[in-house]
């Protein structure tokens, strides 16, 4: 080996050394998808994911809550503790499985331990932001987001909900906690 070889030989290791040490910061959670079930095998009391192959491929650490309304369906997705019981697929973090279906989810919620209800992610291209109690301001641009599935009743915006609940606003029920603040995972 050359002395040039030899020097970035080493160069190129002090560099992989380094970068594994900021990747493997203890301090940063590390979500996981362990799995997509992007089967359909009935009608839905929900919408379906707009593309089933995606399902499981969107960021994990999407906010939660906020906004009003959404334009599409990502994913449905049952996050897992194992702190609460949940098999450790992912050491010690928490993890989910994204399914295309919300029945499917809402099934595997029900009988596995240490699995919340579903969740669902959610596209939005326009939405209300609510800074303060009562203070509405209407965005636009791409954002994903965590919803509770009941948000969905009446959710889905149309062109004309925005200025339709901007003209006669109401706020979100205090129960549901829908605003981005309230929620994050």
């Amino acid at each position: 080996m050359s002395p040039t070889s030899i020097l970035l030989h080493k160069i190129l290791s002090v560099l992989f050394v380094a970068a594994c040490l900021v990747g493997c910061n203890g301090n940063e959670q590390h979500f996981v998808v362990v799995r997509a079930d992007r089967s359909i095998s009935k009608p839905s009391a929900y919408p379906l994911a707009i593309d089933n192959e995606k399902v499981g491929k969107y960021p994990p650490d999407a906010k939660s809550g906020a906004g009003y309304f959404y334009d599409d369906v990502l994913e449905y997705r049952v996050w897992f503790h194992p702190e609460r019981g949940a098999e450790p697929l992912n050491g010690t973090e928490d993890y989910y499985v994204a399914f295309a279906q919300y029945e499917r989810a809402a099934e595997i919620s029900k009988s596995k331990k240490g699995a919340e209800d579903p969740l669902v992610l959610v596209r939005q291209t326009e939405w209300i932001d609510e800074p303060e109690p009562g203070h509405y301001v209407p965005e636009n641009g791409n954002r994903i987001t965590e919803w509770q599935v009941k948000w969905l009743n009446g959710g889905r915006r149309t062109p004309v909900s925005i200025a339709e609940f901007m003209k006669h606003p109401k706020p979100a029920d205090k129960s549901e906690a829908n605003s981005e603040d309230d929620e994050e995972q």
